[in-house]
């Protein structure tokens, strides 16, 4: 048995189960009456998903059904980004509004050096963090040290969908 027991924390989205998501959004945007006549939609734009309807309140309105699938399929609206601090802001774009969102994968450096301090702060001793690009690995000579790290993650504010892999 190795010396050293460790796991990844990292964040991945299921680009499938995504887009399930926003074909089944679609489809009720088409259907739904209060959104008849409004040209409502929601596609990708590239990377990025794309919400257009002819007022503000319509495309929050796409963005709360889409946010609705996305629970239903099991993704965490962390991986979410809509843009503002405060909240998703349409902006007007000629006769109709646009609202953008992105799909946020891996552990951004700042997140990544969020989740290394609460484990440094108040993990148990002994315990290493290691940053390795979008994931952070976390070794200690116990496992039971690691599974109280990773219930204090569970429970940790943390701006991510964080999910634990690889663990040795």
């Amino acid at each position: 048995m190795a010396s050293e027991a460790s796991f990844d924390v990292v964040s991945k989205v299921d680009r499938q189960e995504v887009d399930n998501a926003l074909n089944q959004a679609s489809k009720e945007i088409a259907q739904r009456y209060d959104f008849k006549g409004v040209g409502a939609s929601i596609a990708w734009s590239g990377e990025k998903i794309l919400m257009i309807a002819n007022s503000s309140e319509r495309v929050l309105a796409v963005l709360d059904v889409f946010e609705t699938k996305l629970i239903r399929r099991g993704i965490s609206l962390k991986s979410l980004d809509t843009g503002g601090d405060d909240g998703p802001e349409p902006k007007p774009s000629g006769k109709e509004y646009r609202l953008e969102a992105l799909i946020k994968e891996g552990l951004s450096s700042e997140t990544a050096k969020k989740v290394a301090k609460i484990v440094r702060d108040e993990g148990p001793k002994g315990i290493k963090t290691q940053i390795q690009g979008d994931e952070l690995r976390v070794t200690g000579k116990s496992r039971d040290d690691l599974q109280a790290v990773i219930a204090l993650l569970k429970g940790a504010d943390v701006d991510a969908d964080l999910q634990f892999t690889n663990y040795r």
